[in-house]
């Protein structure tokens, strides 16, 4: 069976959304194209066990709508878009996988780039860049990025300090209990930084051995992934999927600040509400996730280092001034940070009707 696109309805405010199977192969997907006012949609493959079809469709639509304010926030001349593959990560790998999407990724004609996700290493992608010039994330090459994990870790470390004077007074993270929920590639790396600053580490994940090895690297005080919220903390790093922020699970949060990797921590927007009637701090996770995609978007603009290091910066300035706003004004931060990312949309697309 040869390689199949289906076009399916776009929701409004979405431009395309396409699945992608290939039975000889063993791949069935997802691309959603969000927005490609700013540029072309850019955004990671995320391979997961999906309960269903369905489930995959969701996931898609929500993360590549994220990544259109992510690459906006961030000022990359880049749109949002995103891909899933239906599948276990462990298991169903293969060359003949990562090839046909390659294929089909190539097929979109530079609309839509890939990148790293969950469940997706640069060397999954080499094998997907046999067969597309628009996969990006790779260890080799002449723009060559790596790995993007490390540099969204920086990044939330930058922000979370940034968080920390705000809610403490300063940056100064020694003694401060921060739970890191999620030790895969980013947090991980979040946690390693948490520890050189002096934080008190708390870690958990659904693999039991990362957070054994965290025990014995850290130091750090091991929780099962259910007593997330029932732990006493001061800063809450969410590094695994979205979703873990719900109005039951804030009324028992301690922290007082929030910031971590994870995409789409708020189940949904009315729960920042609840987090701001608590005098908890969120830093908006598509802000202060964003070094990741600021690391492949070098590679996509064949841009050097200094391009990757002034954007990381300019995430912990971002920050800042959507705290101040949020302060000012009342509001909380996830609408501050909707707010600007509507205006730079409304903008960039003036000046693209101009140029029509």
């Amino acid at each position: 069976m040869a390689l199949k696109l289906v076009e399916e309805l776009a929701p409004a405010g979405y431009e395309r959304l396409v699945y992608i199977e290939d039975e000889d192969a063993g791949l069935r997907a997802f691309v959603c194209v969000h927005s490609t006012v700013c540029g072309p949609a850019v955004g990671g493959c995320r391979m997961w066990n999906y309960a269903s079809k369905d489930e995959a469709r969701t996931d898609v639509l929500r993360l590549a709508a994220g990544m259109t304010h992510k690459n906006a926030m961030a000022g990359l001349g880049l749109g949002g878009g995103k891909s899933v593959i239906l599948g276990d990560p462990r298991s169903d790998k293969s060359e003949a996988l990562f090839r046909a999407f390659g294929r089909a990724i190539e097929s979109f004609g530079g609309s839509y780039y890939t990148a790293e996700d969950v469940g997706i290493s640069p060397e999954d992608m080499a094998i997907v860049a046999k067969e597309t010039s628009y996969a990006v994330g790779l260890d080799h090459g002449a723009h060559a990025s790596g790995d993007p994990s490390p540099f969204t870790a920086e990044g939330v470390f930058q922000c979370l300090k940034i968080g920390a004077r705000a809610v403490f007074g300063t940056e100064d993270l020694t003694g401060r209990r921060v739970l890191v929920q999620g030790l895969g590639h980013v947090g991980w790396s979040l946690a390693e930084k948490l520890h050189a600053a002096g934080a008190a580490l708390v870690v958990t994940d659904v693999n039991a051995a990362a957070s054994q090895k965290a025990q014995v690297s850290f130091g750090a005080e091991v929780c099962a992934p259910d007593e997330v919220f029932d732990q006493q903390i001061d800063i809450f790093a969410p590094c695994a999927l979205g979703g873990v922020l719900t109005h039951e699970t804030v009324a028992r949060l301690s922290a007082k600040l929030v910031c971590g990797a994870a995409n789409n921590q708020l189940l949904e927007p009315s729960v920042a509400e609840d987090l701001l009637k608590r005098d908890c701090l969120y830093l908006p996770d598509y802000v202060v996730n964003a070094g990741g995609i600021i690391s492949v978007a070098g590679e996509v603009h064949h841009a050097g280092p200094e391009y990757r290091a002034e954007r990381l910066v300019q995430i912990a300035r971002r920050i800042d001034e959507i705290v101040r706003t949020s302060r000012k004004e009342g509001k909380t931060t996830i609408r501050v940070a909707d707010e600007m990312v509507t205006d730079i949309l409304a903008k960039a697309r003036k000046v693209a009707d101009a140029a029509a």
